[in-house]
């Protein structure tokens, strides 16, 4: 026997037979978990819970009954070390830094709609915070939005329009009168072309595309052609065509070429310079805050340490939005997002997330373990909560094994089922469950002790049924590890 330990997670399970409202599909009795309270909570033990899928809101920490609740919620976490931006996410990237730079808050048609945060009124009641005013924050706290201060680069619309006026300065050139005799090849290339065109006849339907019929083409491609004719429009008709200046246009398009053949990546948006000239500025800050979880700040972890934090973003010295997040040993775990409704047509909830994916590789530099990033729940049966599958590559944890599945392999069987075993193979076990529970460590009256001898000093009825679920629930390592309060 030996007194708490003050780094020993220390809980207090409560079961969770009784049904209560499901904030997704709204079923008065629908939505099933089990629950317990955690007093302290190691960054450990937190990642070893949520990769069985447990998930905590403030400091009550719950894993839904997967195959009786009636929005079966799996654990999804992306992996940012492969993680590409899709178009949309671009999108919102590129809102956000034209936004910035030049105050335009204007909608572009198609635009991607904000995603759905997982708004449960307790979770915003758990999860309580302090927001700090300006006056409050010190200058050397404020980090700014661009961390390369020396570097400007341009948007994707910038370069586009780049390469557009290049292409106009090239089809200037192009359309002079030659001024040598048309190559042989060239001509009778042309006029064999000319001459197939004659012998093309109409096919039959379903035997192939019509020759007569121009091909299909990419609304991208149609938009490009309409801004050069423009640009050809709007641009002096008066080019010398000498060698001196036919040179550099073409060696200038094959340059923009190359570059285009390079897609940005996620830093490449997130961490540019905007110009001196900015409308806006946007600063970034990172605080401690308080929760169930022990900050470390091991040597071999990464310089913010772990626990849990609230990263804020000012906008012109304005906070605009909070992101709760948990940084553990092996991932970084979204937790909720606040933001300013003013500023919905941002698409903060993406935003952040993609903030959120850069910070965990930036981590992932000095903490090599640290590969993760986990979105909380995926919820198949709740159309609107798809969104999460977006992020890829991602997987989902199989609620019978606790192995990780990519979401490309789960989601077929989702679709015939809401309730799913994703681990294919049939024998296939949960090897951290519960083996001996006489291993249990119990506190009790502030002595620590295995549950077998507990059970020997307990008076009253036997509450074994309910520590055997508790022990099969958090996994054989973490019950030996943490701490389950008895009164």
């Amino acid at each position: 026997m030996a007194a708490a330990d003050r780094s020993s997670s220390i809980v207090e399970y409560f079961g969770g037979e009784a049904g209560y409202r499901c904030g997704y599909c709204k079923n008065v009795t629908g939505n099933l978990s089990h629950g317990m309270w955690a007093h302290s909570m190691t960054v450990q033990d937190y990642q070893d819970l949520i990769d069985r899928g447990w998930r905590r809101s403030g400091k009550y920490v719950y894993k839904p009954i997967m195959n009786q609740t009636c929005c079966p919620q799996y654990t999804i976490r992306c992996r940012p070390l492969h993680f590409q931006p899709s178009k949309s996410h671009k999108k919102v990237l590129k809102k956000m830094l034209k936004f910035l730079a030049k105050g335009d808050s204007s909608k572009v048609a198609g635009d991607v709609t904000e995603e759905p945060m997982d708004s449960h009124r307790e979770d915003a009641l758990a999860c309580s915070f302090v927001l700090k005013n300006e006056s409050d924050i010190s200058q050397s706290e404020l980090k700014p939005l661009s961390v390369e201060e020396t570097e400007r680069v341009e948007t994707d619309d910038n370069n586009e329009e780049e390469e557009m006026k290049k292409e106009v300065t090239m089809k200037k050139v192009e359309s002079e009168p030659p001024q040598t005799c048309v190559d042989k090849d060239s001509a009778g290339s042309s006029e064999r072309s000319d001459s197939a065109k004659l012998v093309h006849t109409t096919p039959k339907p379903g035997k192939g595309a019509d020759l007569s019929k121009p091909p299909c083409r990419k609304a991208k491609d149609i938009r490009k052609e309409r801004k050069l004719h423009k640009l050809l429009q709007n641009q002096p008709h008066t080019l010398e065509g000498s060698p001196s200046q036919v040179e550099p246009p073409v060696l200038l398009s094959q340059n923009s070429k190359s570059k285009a053949n390079q897609p940005k990546s996620l830093e490449d948006f997130i961490f540019v310079s905007l110009p001196d000239d900015a409308t806006h500025q946007l600063e970034f800050t990172r605080f401690l805050c308080d929760s169930p979880l022990e900050a470390e700040n091991p040597p071999s972890g990464p310089d913010c340490g772990y626990g849990s934090f609230h990263q804020q973003y000012w906008l012109d010295g304005k906070i605009i939005a909070v992101g709760v997040i948990d940084v553990l040993p092996y991932c970084v775990s979204s937790v909720y997002l606040y933001y300013d409704p003013d500023y919905t047509f941002l698409s903060l909830g993406v935003y952040s997330a993609l903030r959120e994916i850069a910070f965990t590789r930036q981590l992932h530099e000095k903490a090599s373990e640290l590969c993760y990033y986990y979105m909380g729940f995926y919820i198949h049966s709740c159309p609107k909560m798809r969104y999460k599958g977006q992020y890829r590559p991602s997987d989902l944890l199989c609620p019978e094994t606790y192995v990780w599945v990519p979401i490309e392999q789960c989601l077929p069987t989702l679709e015939h089922s809401k309730y799913c075993r994703f681990n294919q193979d049939l024998k296939a076990v949960d090897e951290g469950c519960i083996k001996e529970l006489g291993r249990v460590r119990v506190l009790h009256k502030r002595t620590v002790m295995p549950y077998c001898m507990y059970k020997k000093r307990r008076k009253g009825p036997s509450d074994e049924a309910s520590v055997q679920q508790y022990a099969s629930l958090v996994g054989q390592t973490c019950s030996e590890r943490m701490l389950l309060f008895r009164s």
